[in-house]
């Protein structure tokens, strides 16, 4: 099984409905917060679910939503068919947007999954279709020396402040034994350093530096603001 396939199909990584609803919550602010002006063509790639993607498009002058996995477009375009300001992209993605159309891509909790060549082609097509004041912001990017526990006492944080605390516990025992882990002892999770990423970054035309804060609850993995060089 690939990264792609397990996230085409049901899987247990939120602890219950609560833990989802807050989650999508804080990443759709997070998002909303980086909009820089009420017109900003914005693309969300990789946006999963995408339950809060309506909080982004009342910031934004359109939102472009992209998936990798199909199942989870397909109930996308089914959620917001109806929304004028959202788009949901097909299978090309990215390349179903005009060059130099967009003003903000935001790749939230992707990196992780793709493979360093893929990556590079990201950059490379995000730096095509954003305008020349565009930002690229790639977040949830884990460093080489991030733990387990890491993620494990940032969930727990996120859960005891959320009220979630006792299912979160419930749900770490569940992830032991899920696909989740088999994967992540298998396939493993890409890590770059800060040098690296912004060494990228400046390899296809990008002058990048990394922000204060992450997107979402945990504050141990990194966010990369980049401008077209």
């Amino acid at each position: 099984m690939s990264w792609r396939e397990f996230w085409n199909r049901e899987n247990s990584i939120y602890v219950n409905d609560r833990h989802r609803t807050l989650h999508d919550d804080r990443i759709a602010r997070d998002i909303a917060g980086l909009v820089g002006a009420p017109d900003a063509a914005v693309l969300d790639f990789g946006c999963g679910e995408a339950s809060g993607a309506a909080l982004v498009a009342a910031k934004c002058g359109q939102l472009f939503l992209y998936d990798a996995a199909p199942n989870v477009r397909e109930r996308l375009r089914l959620r917001f068919t109806r929304v004028p300001k959202i788009t949901v992209l097909g299978a090309d993605g990215i390349d179903e947007t005009g060059d130099g159309s967009l003003d903000l891509v935001v790749v939230n909790s992707v990196l992780q999954y793709l493979e360093r060549a893929e990556f590079e082609a990201l950059l490379d097509q995000a730096r095509a279709k954003l305008k020349p004041a565009g930002r690229f912001v790639v977040a949830d990017v884990i460093p080489p020396d991030a733990k387990a526990t890491d993620d494990i006492l940032a969930l727990l944080k996120f859960a005891f402040q959320g009220g979630f605390f006792f299912a979160a516990l419930a749900g770490l025992v569940t992830t032991f034994f899920s696909d989740y882990r088999e994967l992540r002892g298998t396939l493993g999770l890409t890590r770059y350093g800060e040098a690296e990423m912004i060494s990228l970054f400046a390899a296809r035309g990008f002058s990048a530096k990394r922000a204060a804060t992450n997107i979402g609850h945990n504050q141990t993995r990194m966010m990369f603001v980049a401008t077209r060089a």
